[in-house]
C-alpha cells in the first residue's frame, strides 16, 4: 500500500509581516544604490560574500542559533519569511546559503561545544562560509556508494576521494564531507561519518566546473590526504547516514525549490505574448507550493521530521521550474544574458545546466584561497 502524504496546513504569525516589511525595504534600499542586480537561481550562482556579511549584521543568518553561539534566537517561521522575500527578489544569497541552511542545524544537533563555539558566530554574521560534499563521480544521488575514504591516523584521519557539485567550495572557509570510515554493511548505509575539513587545505584541491555561460559555482573537490583531528569529526563516527538523512528536510522543502524562477514567472507575467492561462497556472502551483512548504517549515519548527513531505517539495518544486522556464521560451524569446531586456536576461540559461566535466585548466586552490578571510 502506498504511504499517503498529508500536509497539516500551516499560517505564519501575524508577527512576521512586521519582519517581512523590513527585509522588503532593505532589498528595495539595496537594489536602488546598485547592491545587487536581481538573478534567477539566485541561491545556487548568486554569490556576493559582502552581501551575506549585510545580512549578518541585520540578525539575518543564523537566524534560528541561540545567541550565545552569535545568533538571533528566532523562530523557524521568521527565518522562512527572510528567506522568501530574499529568493523572490533574487537577492545574492548563495555565498552563504549551504552554512545558514544545512551546516549551522547540523553544528546545532551534533556538534561539540567547541565546534558550535568556533563556527556558528561566523555562519550568523556571514564571515564563515561552508561546503558540503555529498554526491561524487558517477554515484548520481546514490550516497550509500561513498567512496571517499577516510583512514585512521594519529589523532585524526586522512581524507582521500573526490567530491562533485560542491557549491561554493571555492569561497568556503570549511566543507563538510560524508566519508567511508567502516565497512558498508549489509545495507551500505553502515560505516559512514560526517567530517569537517577547514580550507585552505594542502591536501585539498578545488577544480571549478564552469557552465556554458563561463559561470562558476560548482566545483569538483580532490582530498588526497587531507588531514581531519578527531575534534573535527561532526558527531559520531559511523553515524553519518542518519544525520545526513535527519539534514535532508532542511535541504529540501524550502521556498528555494519552487522561487527560483520566481523572477522570471513575474516577468513572464507582465508580457503581452505570454500565455494567460498557463501564467495563471503556474501561479495557482506557486501559491500550493507555498502552503505545502510552510506546512513542513511549522513541522521542523515544533521538532518533527517531515523526510517525505519535504521531498515531494523539492520534487514537484524542480517540476514546476521547469515549466516556468517551458512558458517563457514558449514565447519565442531565448535566454540572452548580454540583452538589455530583463527577460531573456533573467531566464535560467544553459549555465544552470552541469557540464559533464570539470574545467581542469581553470584556477583552482591557490586563485580561491586569497578570497577567503579568517575565521576570526
Amino acid at each position: 500500500m502506498k504511504e499517503r502524504i498529508f500536509f497539516e496546513p500551516g499560517t505564519l504569525p501575524p508577527e512576521t509581516e512586521q519582519l517581512r516589511s523590513e527585509i522588503r525595504e532593505f532589498l528595495a534600499s539595496e537594489q536602488v544604490s546598485g547592491g545587487f542586480t536581481p538573478v534567477a537561481d539566485s541561491w545556487v550562482s548568486g554569490a556576493d560574500p559582502a552581501f551575506s556579511r549585510k545580512l549578518g549584521e541585520r540578525g539575518w543568518l543564523g537566524m534560528a542559533v541561540p545567541k550565545e553561539y552569535g545568533g538571533a534566537e528566532r523562530t523557524a517561521l521568521e527565518r522562512f519569511v527572510v528567506i522568501e522575500e530574499l529568493l523572490a527578489a533574487g537577492a545574492p544569497v548563495a555565498a552563504h546559503w549551504i552554512a545558514d541552511r544545512q551546516i549551522a542545524p547540523g553544528l546545532l544537533q551534533h556538534g561539540t561545544e567547541e565546534q558550535k563555539r568556533r563556527f556558528l558566530p561566523g555562519i550568523a554574521s556571514g564571515r564563515t562560509l561552508f561546503a558540503i560534499g555529498l554526491s561524487e563521480p558517477d554515484s548520481g544521488s546514490d550516497l550509500a556508494s561513498v567512496r571517499t575514504k577516510a583512514t585512521r591516523t594519529e589523532g585524526g584521519w586522512l581524507v582521500e576521494g573526490t567530491k562533485i557539485w560542491t557549491s561554493g567550495a571555492h569561497l568556503a572557509h570549511a566543507v563538510v564531507a560524508l566519508v567511508r570510515t567502516g565497512p558498508a554493511g549489509e545495507s551500505r548505509h553502515e560505516g559512514l561519518s560526517q567530517m569537517i575539513v577547514t580550507l585552505p587545505d594542502d591536501g585539498v584541491e578545488i577544480r571549478p566546473i564552469r557552465s556554458l555561460d563561463g559561470g562558476h559555482h560548482f566545483n569538483e573537490t580532490v582530498f588526497t590526504g587531507a588531514f581531519v583531528p578527531d575534534d573535527m569529526v561532526l558527531g559520531t563516527v559511523g553515524d553519518g547516514w542518519r544525520q545526513v538523512t535527519g539534514e535532508l528536510a532542511y535541504e529540501r522543502s524550502g521556498p528555494e525549490r519552487f522561487l527560483s524562477t520566481a523572477l522570471l514567472l513575474r516577468l513572464l507575467a507582465a508580457r503581452d505574448d505570454a500565455d494567460p492561462r498557463a501564467v495563471g497556472a503556474l501561479t495557482a502551483r506557486l501559491w500550493t507550493l507555498r502552503q505545502a512548504s510552510i506546512a513542513v517549515a511549522v513541522q521542523l519548527s515544533q521538532g518533527a521530521a517531515p523526510d517525505t513531505a519535504a521531498a515531494v517539495v523539492k520534487d514537484l518544486g524542480t517540476r514546476f521550474e521547469r515549466e516556468v522556464i517551458d512558458a517563457a521560451r514558449a514565447t519565442g524569446v531565448r535566454p540572452d544574458l548580454a540583452s538589455a531586456d530583463p527577460f531573456p536576461g533573467s531566464s535560467p540559461s544553459p549555465s544552470s545546466a552541469r557540464p559533464a566535466t570539470p574545467c581542469a585548466a581553470a584556477p583552482t586552490r591557490s586563485c580561491a584561497a586569497s578570497s577567503r578571510e579568517p575565521w576570526e
